[in-house]
C-alpha cells in the first residue's frame, strides 16, 4: 500500500508557516531563518494560498534587485502560481511532481483552503518507510 499525503500529515502534523503578503521580504527571511524552515505559504482571505515564498525566491531576488527588495512586499517576489496537492495522492505522486517541477515544497489544499504543507523531506522520508517495510515483508516471506 502506497503512503498517501494524509498519512504523511498525520505523521507529521498539519502545521504550515504563513505570512500576509504585505509582510516584507526582511520580516519573511526571518521567519524563515528563525523557524529553520525553507518555505512559507502566503496567505490571502479566508485562509486561501496566495503564493508561496521559498529560499530559493530569497536568493533570487536579492540577486536580481539587489538588497533593497528586503523592503518589499513579500507579494511583490513570491511565486504566484503554486503547484498544490490533494491528501489523497501518493508519495509516488507527488515525487514525480516535485522532480518535475523542481521544487521542494507543496502545499496540501483541501476545499480550497490550506491544510498542510509536504517537503520533499518528508517524501523522502515516507518513500524510505515503504521500502525498509517491503524489504521486510520480503525476508518474512522468505523466512516462511
Amino acid at each position: 500500500m502506497s503512503t498517501t499525503v494524509k498519512m504523511m500529515l498525520e505523521a507529521k502534523g498539519r502545521g504550515v508557516q504563513t505570512v500576509e503578503p504585505d509582510r516584507k521580504l526582511l520580516e519573511v527571511a526571518s521567519v524563515l531563518h528563525d523557524r529553520k524552515i525553507g518555505a512559507v505559504v502566503v496567505t490571502g482571505l479566508e485562509g486561501r494560498i496566495a503564493g508561496i515564498f521559498t529560499e530559493r525566491d530569497l536568493v533570487k531576488t536579492i540577486a536580481t534587485h539587489g538588497v533593497a527588495a528586503l523592503d518589499k512586499p513579500v507579494q511583490s517576489m513570491m511565486t504566484t502560481g503554486v503547484t498544490r496537492c490533494r491528501e489523497d495522492q501518493t508519495v509516488e505522486e507527488v515525487m514525480e511532481m516535485m522532480t518535475a517541477g523542481r521544487f521542494r515544497h507543496v502545499p496540501v489544499e483541501t476545499d480550497g483552503k490550506l491544510a498542510g504543507i509536504i517537503s520533499i523531506g518528508d517524501v523522502v522520508k515516507a518513500r524510505m518507510r515503504e521500502v525498509e517495510h517491503e524489504a521486510e515483508q520480503m525476508k518474512a516471506y522468505i523466512a516462511s
